[in-house]
């Protein structure tokens, strides 16, 4: 059973979709902000993160980049800030998905079910595949593992994914629209800001001069690979 935690200072959003969590068969904990979030992570092995992003001591985004210096859980943040500039700050922290209050119910399982259900088929597919070696990058896919330079990169699961599909299909262009549909399991819904970011994400963490990169090449007009 997978296992989800809840982080929001308000009690009755917490409460709605802690119902609907457990209608479908989920596990459920609770935080009120980000300290306590953080300490339940480090009690409890948890497969996916609901996050606030305004709470009270430790706010979502900054819960969000903590988060991502120890867990790979997908995270889904929630904001009540519809802009696309709020979008990219939660998205280059490390989030895997946005939703904006008020939201519907129906949506955020929805988004939920989405993410588990990436991350059961990109396990299913890591397990049939061989480790990639290119230049000084190595992805060990089995392992869901990935050294550059001989030093461990820290990735997310969006990013992994993202890394993945790029890596086992060199030298092949991929539209942003066509990674979205890829590695979010869902047709496209966002703007191109959502891989765009989560691009500049993988090359900060890659490259040495992420304005050169090496690895992951940008295709003016068409969109972004990695050559053999």
């Amino acid at each position: 059973m997978s296992v989800i935690l809840i982080v929001d200072d308000d009690t009755e959003i917490r409460d709605v979709i802690h119902v609907y969590l457990r209608n479908e068969g989920y596990s459920v904990i609770e935080a009120c902000d980000g300290i306590e979030a953080l300490q339940a992570l480090s009690q409890q092995d948890v497969q996916l993160i609901i996050l606030d992003v305004m709470m009270p001591r430790m706010d979502g985004i900054k819960t969000c980049m903590r988060i991502r210096e120890k867990y790979t859980a997908p995270i889904i943040m929630l904001s009540a800030k519809e802009g696309d500039i709020d979008k990219i700050m939660g998205l280059s922290t490390g989030a895997d998905d946005y939703v904006t209050k008020p939201f519907n119910p129906m949506e955020l399982i929805a988004r939920v079910k989405a993410q588990l259900r990436r991350q059961n088929l990109l396990v299913s597919r890591e397990a049939a595949q061989d480790n990639i070696t290119i230049n000084e990058l190595v992805l060990n896919i089995a392992e869901h593992h990935v050294s550059i330079r001989g030093k461990e990169a820290m990735l997310t699961p969006l990013e992994f994914a993202i890394l993945t599909l790029l890596a086992t299909n060199q030298g092949q262009v991929f539209s942003a629209d066509k990674i979205y549909e890829s590695v979010w399991k869902e047709r496209t819904g966002y703007s191109d800001n959502t891989v765009m970011v989560h691009i500049r994400n993988l090359r900060e963490k890659l490259e040495l001069d992420p304005r050169k990169p090496e690895y992951i090449k940008t295709v003016w007009g068409v969109g972004y690979k990695m050559d053999k």
